[in-house]
């Protein structure tokens, strides 16, 4: 098995890829160990002293790492972690990974609020996905559309522009009732 690295706008996160289907659909964000107990590959990757935060998506896994830690000393042991598991044939996550990572939202802008779903679907979150992150629907409320930012993109120094400059513009331009695009915790 061979497994690449991309480096991504974030420097405490890497992207790996390890050339293999990780997730069927969606995307598993695991914010610290604590909370990754059905993904038996996360648990592996947190077992590595100095990560952070693991991120799964179709077809790679973005690790964070503590910053005063140097990839060069982290990478091996992740790089292990990923190659174990696969070899071992354990799921990545145990139990169905369906939740498209989108909060659900019910009420009286429910349409505009599909409309927002189906530009992030179809526009944004490719593109974060290049560079090992995700972007969700979070809420909507008086105009503002509040975005989860996950892996590579929480945390990362150019999240703020990513989030102003081009989600806001491009919701603005197809959804009029869009004035303002904000970042929650995730």
């Amino acid at each position: 098995m061979f497994i690449q690295t991309e480096a991504t706008p974030n420097p405490a996160t890497l992207k790996f890829l390890p050339g293999q289907t990780v997730l069927e659909t969606g995307t598993a964000d695991f914010p610290s160990a604590d909370v990754a107990g059905n993904s038996p590959l996360a648990m592996r990757i947190f077992a590595a002293s100095g990560v952070t935060g693991v991120f799964l998506g179709i077809d790679f896994v973005t690790v964070t790492k503590q910053d005063d830690l140097d990839w060069n000393h982290l990478k091996p042991s992740i790089l292990g972690a990923i190659m174990e598991h696969y070899q071992s044939g354990q799921p990545v996550i145990e139990g169905a990974n369906t939740d498209s990572g989108h909060t659900a939202h019910e009420g009286p802008d429910s349409e505009i609020v599909d409309q927002i779903k189906e530009l992030l679907d179809t526009r944004v979150r490719p593109a974060v996905a290049q560079d090992g992150g995700d972007i969700t629907f979070h809420g909507f409320e008086r105009g503002v559309v509040y975005l989860a930012m996950k892996g590579a993109c929480a945390g990362c120094p150019s999240s703020t522009m990513t989030l102003k400059m081009g989600i806001e513009n491009l919701l603005r331009h197809y959804i009029p009732e869009v004035t303002e695009v904000r970042p929650v915790a995730a």
